[in-house]
């Protein structure tokens, strides 16, 4: 190794060393910075458009845009997440006196177990089930008073947070561009690879927060009408816990109207729980089966099952902004797969069908020895 590979390795090191070291000193910025990254993206058309008007004057044009999102996005939703929590204090506080209530008077459960066409194996369990019942709601509603809790003290972070997200989105906007064909220059790869990587990042985030908001604000909206017209208290809540758990397909909203469903049965509104159940499965259920499909899957170009594993994978490792990051993550996994496959074509071997031999009969292919299946990998048929 001569003087000069020396160097460069050496330097290659430095690099490494003091790039993990700067990222391990910001670490708890590095969410909120991506976050910035990410509706930066998003609201650069606001910005250019204002940048237009405003005749170049990017700092003015990036200011506005980001007091646009304070006033159009942050302050509704902070106003409209203030109700949801003062419900949620009223539904904790009125849980405790519920349980307690039917765990003294059973009758109601009782009735319910008789109605059951399994009634006689269960009757010798009537009571355990009644206890655990009645446990299980009480853990439910000290994990909602833990969660009230946690948000309220949670909310100066909170604040600081969003501070610090709104005063990177505004250097994002005014000097984005730059940072972003700084940060490009560093990367190894070709010009189209680069920006086959960018388009993707920004089109899943666009589709999956698009999605997101409109699947969650429909079936949230939907199911809150329903919950107020079938008497349950604090339908905005409840509403608003299902448009979050929207974020989970498909099973998200019914972990709150199934429950809730039992709940009404338990205390002998059948018609109420029937209707609602009905309501539910056919109505606020058909949403997410109709448009995430057409919101999420067409402009994502993934598989249902890849955006369903990504989207709970990164909320457990995420947080909330996982059913953000989760998706963009497999996105780019197959984006880099795919630009890997084209990089190295010619020493990859072709893929040997996997089909059974009388279904290789019925496949078509261009040529007799071989060709390419649905996904555009090549494909050896046996012989």
């Amino acid at each position: 190794m001569n003087r000069e590979e020396t160097n460069k390795f050496v330097l290659l090191l430095l690099v490494i060393f003091v790039s993990a070291l700067f990222i391990s000193m910001i670490r708890q910025f590095l969410m909120v910075i991506l976050l910035a990254g990410i509706f930066s993206a998003l609201v650069s058309p606001v910005y250019q458009r204002l940048l237009a008007r405003l005749r170049g004057r990017s700092s003015l044009a990036s200011l506005l845009t980001v007091v646009l999102v304070i006033f159009l996005i942050l302050l509704p939703l902070a106003g409209f997440f203030g109700l949801v929590t003062a419900q949620a204090v009223k539904v904790s506080a009125a849980v405790t006196p519920w349980v307690e209530q039917q765990v003294s008077r059973p009758e109601a459960v009782s009735h319910f177990l008789r109605s059951l066409p399994f009634y006689e194996e269960i009757a010798p369990y009537r009571n355990q089930i009644i206890s655990r019942a009645g446990e299980l709601v009480s853990g439910i509603s000290a994990f909602l008073l833990n969660r009230v809790a946690s948000f309220t003290f949670g909310t100066l972070n909170a604040v600081l947070m969003t501070f610090i997200m709104l005063y990177t989105m505004f250097f994002f906007l005014k000097d984005g561009v730059r940072l972003l064909e700084k940060i490009l220059y560093y990367l190894p790869l070709k010009d189209q690879d680069e920006r086959r990587m960018l388009d993707r990042f920004t089109s899943v985030a666009r589709a999956t927060l698009k999605g997101v908001l409109v699947i969650g604000a429909l079936q949230g909206g939907l199911a809150g009408i329903a919950f107020a017209v079938a008497g349950i208290p604090s339908a905005a809540f409840w509403g608003t816990v299902m448009a979050v758990l929207s974020i989970i397909p498909p099973i998200g909203s019914a972990l709150v109207w199934i429950p809730a469903v039992i709940i009404l049965a338990l205390t002998g509104e059948l018609a109420k729980a029937l209707g609602l159940a009905a309501f539910c499965a056919l109505v606020v259920g058909s949403v997410d089966n109709i448009l995430r499909p057409i919101l999420v899957g067409k402009d994502t170009q993934m598989h249902e099952m890849m955006v369903f594993f990504s989207t709970l994978g990164g909320l457990i490792l995420f947080g909330m902004p996982g059913f953000i990051i989760g998706p963009i993550v497999a996105a780019l996994l197959i984006t880099v797969l795919e630009i890997y496959g084209a990089a190295f074509q010619n020493v990859l071997p072709p893929v040997v069908s996997a089909l059974p031999d009388d279904m290789d009969e019925h496949t078509d292919t261009s040529t007799s020895g071989s060709g390419t299946n649905t996904k555009g990998v090549p494909v050896r048929n046996k012989e």
